[in-house]
């Protein structure tokens, strides 16, 4: 018998990906993501060039184009990537930006004291994620020119011009071979367009679109810089002091300032950047701001005796409760946590911050007695209200232990203990409850039914909240807790799969369960464990053939390719009760044919606006919302 011959591993086996080869091949490691915000992230790469521009004091327009063909064109007035030969590459300097990874003018050099491309790849590996891409450098008196294909140069770097202006202008063409898509979407360039300018007090940024029959435009510029940010986050909402607290401090460690503002409402709005770059996952700055916060408001509140001696200190939710702020840090070394830039890490800035947020904060509320009583007298309520809740949370944990076990009574819970392996179905209604309970595989799936329309959270506080028996059977059953006392390490599921029937009142229901996740359980959301399952609108039946179809189009599609003389019938799915336990297995439930939908956060601030407008207590906003989207609407029951 012949022996198997074994797999060769020797010096020709192993690869080497030189120049851009290692972007193409893992496209992931630089960008994140080759879906949606993968694409965006293209475009923000580009812009943030121009943006430091900006910063360094060259740059005051940056103009953005979507062309008719999907392809983007930016360009700025800065001064023009440097043009002449790279002294030890030996070859034009922009053509060593544009093909060559960490390189830039952002490593300790003179060209930048502070940037948001830390890493040097961004204008790289946009050239290697275009099959296509233009460079246009105004300077030295002339138009240099040079193309691009999948990152490697095509035509030589040379004048085609003579210009008295400088500035730089790069069209790329995505690649369709490594995005899912290459459509970009209108209203996400220009949220974090409109958030660039607020954190650039008064550059200008052209926004235009030329795909639809008629162009849209938009141009941002604000004069007062993230004061503006602030006022604009609060538009909608009722203030409890009328102006935005403006705090700014100047430092060796760099620069701070924060723009701060309470309202009525119960929502924490607070957002962080480090150098432009929006940090999500926070850092050492947020750190900094919320230590000064809470203890400026509670040292305050003691010195004025609105807290008594017994009385215990108001908490960080507390105090932040109605908050909307805008914290914006500029330092020349920021320390980023991976290349998407989502934490920053640079320890100094917790102190620095710390030391000019409690200075600024504490003139202010020394200087402006009344507003600072209302924001200390939200917080008392905030207080009281969380204790009342915290009272609630332990009362039905109580409940739970005294019963069959600490999970949800109505929980049809799954036997596999793995929450990577597991997933959970939030189900309207009994009756589709039951369905699902039937239909599911015990071993990795559970069902927790809720009834009706849950509580809106955007518009409750914390004690009604945690008074709703399905908000808190939400909350047991993800397991991960709310608010200071969150633990993504106790997520019970990997998979938390909305499913409501695809009528009106299933959205509305849909829409609901997102709320209440994107204001208790952010976290969540960002670690794309939240889903929304598709199930099917028709059932089209030719004879005793049988197929489920998920859209208008696809029903057109189906019905046209039938003959003239075949009978066929169509059943309308309103509900999820309208089928049985197979068929809503078959069509939604099993992982090899179901199809769910993701639910990300592309733009945190376009998130913020869309559930503050949606679910708000303003009628005004959601109606501008509904016009403004009417024409996007594809199914619609009455």
């Amino acid at each position: 018998m012949a022996k198997k011959s074994e797999p060769s591993y020797d010096a020709k086996d192993i690869q080497v990906l030189e120049g851009l080869e290692a972007v193409r091949k893992r496209p992931g490691m630089y960008i994140a993501t080759t879906g949606i915000q993968g694409l965006h992230h293209l475009v923000y790469e580009i812009v943030d060039n121009s943006v430091d521009e900006a910063l360094a004091g060259y740059c005051t327009v940056i103009d953005v184009t979507i062309n008719k063909d999907g392809s983007v064109t930016v360009t700025d007035n800065g001064r023009g990537i440097p043009v002449e030969r790279h002294p030890k590459l030996r070859k034009p300097t922009v053509e060593v930006v544009l093909t060559t990874l960490h390189a830039g003018g952002k490593f300790g050099g003179e060209g930048y004291k502070v940037s948001g491309g830390l890493h040097g790849v961004g204008s790289s590996v946009v050239n290697a994620l275009s099959t296509r891409l233009i460079v246009e450098v105004k300077r030295d008196g002339k138009i240099w020119s040079q193309e691009y294909h999948q990152g490697k140069p095509v035509t030589k770097f040379e004048a085609v011009g003579k210009s008295k202006a400088t500035g730089t202008k790069i069209t790329f063409w995505p690649d369709p071979e490594i995005f899912e898509t290459v459509d970009i979407d209108y209203d996400v360039i220009k949220t974090h367009m409109r958030e660039t300018a607020f954190l650039n007090r008064d550059l200008r940024i052209n926004l235009t679109d030329l795909r639809g029959d008629e162009p849209r435009k938009d141009e941002f510029r604000y004069a007062g810089g993230i004061i503006d940010f602030v006022k604009y986050l609060s538009k909608n909402k009722e203030t409890i002091h009328a102006k935005p607290i403006y705090i700014s401090g100047e430092g060796d460690e760099g620069m701070v300032e924060v723009a701060l503002q309470w309202n009525t409402g119960y929502a924490d709005t607070t957002l962080a950047f480090a150098n432009n770059i929006n940090t999500g996952e926070g850092g050492t700055h947020l750190e900094g701001f919320k230590n000064a916060l809470t203890r400026t408001i509670n040292e305050y509140a003691r010195r004025q005796n609105i807290l008594k001696e017994k009385d215990p200190n108001l908490s960080g939710e507390d105090i932040r409760e109605g908050l909307v702020a805008v914290l914006s840090v500029k330092l020349h070394d920021p320390q980023f946590e991976g290349q998407t830039k989502t934490k920053l890490g640079n320890t100094e800035m917790r102190s620095f911050v710390q030391q000019v947020v409690t200075a600024g904060l504490s003139e202010y509320l020394e200087e402006h007695p009344r507003p600072a009583k209302l924001i200390v007298g939200k917080a008392s309520q905030a207080a009281k209200a969380r204790a009342a809740a915290r009272k609630a949370r332990e009362a039905s944990r109580k409940d739970a232990l005294l019963g069959a076990g600490s999970l949800p009574g109505k929980l049809a819970d799954c036997s596999l203990t793995d929450p990577a392996l597991s997933e959970i179905y939030f189900v309207e209604g009994d009756s589709a409850g039951g369905s699902a309970k039937q239909a599911r595989d015990r071993s990795f799936q559970a069902i927790l039914p809720l009834r009706g329309k849950i509580l809106n959270v955007e518009r409750a506080g914390q004690s009604r909240a945690f008074s709703s028996k399905e908000i808190q059977a939400m909350i047991t059953a993800i397991g991960t807790g709310v608010g200071e006392e969150f633990d993504a390490d106790k997520v019970r599921y990997h998979r938390a799969i909305i499913m409501t029937d695809a009528d009106v009142d299933g959205a509305h229901i849909r829409c609901l369960i997102l709320t209440f996740f994107y204001r208790f359980m952010p976290q969540i959301i960002e670690q794309g464990y939240v889903y929304i399952a598709q199930p099917p609108l028709y059932k089209l039946s030719v004879g005793k053939k049988s197929e489920y179809l998920y859209s208008d189009a696809q029903l057109t599609e189906a019905t046209g390719e039938l003959g003239k003389d075949e009978k066929y019938r169509i059943q309308r799915y309103k509900g999820l009760g309208e089928m049985n336990p197979a068929q809503l297995w078959e069509t939604t439930m099993d992982p090899a044919r179901r199809t769910l939908l993701q639910v990300t956060m592309d733009d945190a601030l376009l998130a913020e606006e869309t559930f503050s407008d949606l679910m708000g207590d303003q009628v005004e906003p959601r109606k501008e919302f509904i016009q403004r989207h009417a024409k996007d609407v594809r199914f619609l029951d009455i």
